[in-house]
This record gives structure tokens, C-alpha cells and sequence, in this order.
């Protein structure tokens, strides 16, 4: 009976705390402002930065786009860095060059383990704008995503902005389900700016200042993970430059990008960005996390040890209805801001998924390797 009461009230526990987590999140959330760009006109020199490999199929769509930003011509520079492309990656954006777009072409003899943060790091080294700008090669972005941007920038004293990314062209139900739980994702990084605690972002839209960059001495010291190039980038300047980290609230800031087809893909994404979380500077973070974890598993064991004592089952059940109440609203803010609300009629099925997932994740993540664009990394 003892263990029994143990069991109960840590569930209990990490019930409340995951409640108090999500309610920060809120808060943090509507804490930012909606920004409205002035009528003026910007100043800054930008560098957009792509890192693609065997990105033949969508590159060209992403490279119109950013052609098609309705910003000085003269203060923008494209920069498309070629990572070891086995398609024809390379020759598409070869072709852009009478529009001003730059090819950069990895020739790396050694393997390395981050092959992204190299890309980046090299285009950093040959850009000439004081702003860098990334996105991805599979991304849409409308005209005015970059002057958004840009006016947000010299709008605040900010050295990193992160901005929204939200998945779109949903093919099936499976792709629409990830795209309300990385809105929640995105949500979540956007709220502990919010809260001037900054803790995740999404290099598919972010921007730093070229010399910020230098300043905390770019990628040294996480360049032996293959991922991280944006949040543990983002917890060196948010430590060096006392928090000076924006979130854009702003549809026309927002990148666009495409679920993962299957479930395969989708578990090496995420492997990929939990891969990270033990690395982050702020312990603190990682604590919560756990927590977190925790929390789902405590669920999980619930629902198990509910087959054979029925009040288990009941705590179980207690709890996937707080966890649903409470990231509803949550989400409802989020979702009204990407102008995806239908996609609360999925939470409940989410919630079934996540847990299951949220607890693989956090073992396999940081565990081993994964398969990102064709190799194997850590």
C-alpha cells in the first residue's frame, strides 16, 4: 500500500508541476506583442543563408521566393551553400547566378559530424551583411517575410530573432496531427523568449547579427553535434548578451514547411533534435524537460498498472484530461495566431501519441545515432 501511495502522489505531483510548465508557457506566449512594421524604410545589410543537400526537387521554389522579397535588392545578398549534393542541387542554383545568387560548394576531404554548422559557419565567413538570415531549402516564404523581419531587427536592440514556422500542404491525417504538435513546439520556444528564458528555435527562420555571431565564437564548443546550429547558438548569445532574444509575432514573418511523409522520418527528426537537449547551458531547462518526461511516463506506467487496480486507471485518465485541457488553451492562442484552429479537433488524438513518442524520444534521442539526409551523425 505504501508503494501504491508513492505512486500516487508523484503522479499527482508532476500533474501540478506539468500544469504550472504549460502556464508559464501561456503567459510567456501573450506576452509578446504582435509587431507592426512602420512605413519606413530599412537599412541593414542582409545575408540569407541556405544550407541544402539533395534538395533538387524543391530548391528552386525556395530560391523564387527569396528573390521575390520586397527588399532593397542592393543591401540583400542569397548565399546557397551545397552540401555534398549527390543530385543535381548544385546545378539548379548554378543557375540563379545571373540573379544574383550565390553558390557556395562544400569540398570537405575529412568526415565531419556536423556538416550543417560547417555550411553555415563557411557562408558566415564569405557573406557581407552585418544580418544573417537562415532558412531552409525545403521552406516557402511570402515577399515580405525579410523586410518583417528586417524592420523587427531595427526596430529592437536584439542580437538573435527567432521567427514563426508552421507546416503546411498537410497530405493526410498523420501530417496534419505533427503539424499542431509543432505548433506546439513552436509555441513553446516562443513563450520562454516571452519570458526572457530563452530555450528552443528553429534555424528554418532564424536571424543574428554577423558580428554577434564572432562575438561568442560562432559554433566552438557544440560543433561535435550534427544538430543544434540554431538552439544551442541561440543559448550562447541569450548568455553573452544578457537575453537579448526576440520572438516575431508576425504572420507575414512566418516560414512555411512540409510534415514528414511517414513515421520513419519523423522519428529520425526528432531523435535529431533531442539529440541537443542534454547539451543546453541552462540546467534548469533540461530539469523541466525531465520532468516532463517524466510526467508521461507516469501516465504510461498509470494506464499499465491500471489493467490490474482500477484506480490507477482512473489517475491515468485524470491526468491525459488535465494534460488536454490545459495545452487546449495553450494551443488555442497558438493556433488563432498561425490561423489554424481546426487543428484542436486533433488534440486528443495527439495526446495519445505524444506520450508514447515523447518517452522513445527521450531515451533514443539521446542514445546513438541518426539518419540525417543520407548519413549516419550524432
Amino acid at each position: 500500500m505504501e508503494i501504491i501511495s508513492v505512486v500516487s502522489n508523484l503522479s499527482i505531483f508532476l500533474t501540478a508541476l506539468y500544469v504550472v510548465i504549460v502556464i508559464l508557457f501561456i503567459i510567456g506566449w501573450r506576452k509578446l506583442i504582435y509587431f507592426k512594421p512602420g512605413a519606413g524604410t530599412s537599412s541593414t545589410k542582409v545575408s540569407v543563408l541556405v544550407a541544402a543537400r539533395n534538395e533538387a526537387a524543391c530548391i528552386a521554389k525556395t530560391i523564387e521566393d527569396l528573390i521575390a522579397q520586397r527588399y532593397d535588392k542592393n543591401l540583400m545578398e542569397i548565399i546557397i551553400i551545397d552540401d555534398h549534393s549527390t543530385d543535381h542541387t548544385a546545378d539548379i542554383v548554378a543557375s540563379y547566378a545571373n540573379r544574383g545568387v550565390k553558390l557556395i560548394k562544400l569540398n570537405e576531404d575529412q568526415a565531419l559530424n556536423s556538416y550543417k554548422k560547417k555550411a553555415i559557419q563557411t557562408a558566415i565567413g564569405q557573406a557581407t551583411g552585418d544580418l544573417i538570415v537562415t532558412t531552409d531549402a525545403d521552406c516557402r516564404v511570402g515577399p515580405n517575410w525579410l523586410s518583417t523581419v528586417v524592420h523587427f531587427y531595427e526596430a529592437h536592440d536584439y542580437k538573435m530573432i527567432s521567427s514563426p514556422v508552421v507546416y503546411f500542404e498537410e497530405n493526410d491525417f498523420f501530417e496534419r496531427v505533427q503539424t499542431l504538435e509543432f505548433l506546439y513546439l513552436i509555441g513553446l520556444g516562443a513563450s520562454t523568449i516571452g519570458n526572457r528564458n530563452p530555450s528552443t528555435c528553429n534555424g528554418a527562420n532564424l536571424c543574428y547579427e554577423r558580428k554577434a555571431f564572432y562575438e561568442v565564437g560562432g559554433f566552438k564548443g557544440i560543433d561535435d553535434l550534427a544538430s543544434g546550429d540554431d538552439e544551442l547558438l541561440l543559448h550562447k548569445i541569450a548568455a553573452h548578451y544578457d537575453n537579448k532574444v526576440g520572438f516575431l509575432k508576425n504572420n507575414d514573418a512566418i516560414v512555411y514547411t512540409q510534415a514528414k511523409p511517414n513515421l520513419k522520418e519523423f522519428i529520425q527528426q526528432r531523435k535529431r533534435w533531442a539529440s541537443k537537449t542534454t547539451r543546453y547551458k541552462n540546467k534548469m531547462v533540461i530539469v523541466l524537460g525531465l520532468c516532463v518526461w517524466l510526467f508521461n511516463l507516469s501516465i504510461l506506467v498509470n494506464a499499465g498498472i491500471g489493467l490490474f487496480h482500477i484506480g490507477f486507471l482512473k489517475l491515468a485518465l485524470a491526468q491525459l484530461l488535465t494534460k488536454i485541457l490545459i495545452e487546449f488553451i495553450f494551443l488555442y492562442d497558438v493556433t488563432k495566431f498561425a490561423k489554424r484552429k481546426e487543428l484542436l479537433l486533433l488534440l486528443p488524438v495527439l495526446n495519445l501519441m505524444h506520450i508514447v513518442y515523447f518517452i522513445y524520444i527521450g531515451i533514443a534521442g539521446n542514445t546513438g545515432k541518426y539518419n540525417w539526409k543520407g548519413r549516419m551523425v550524432k
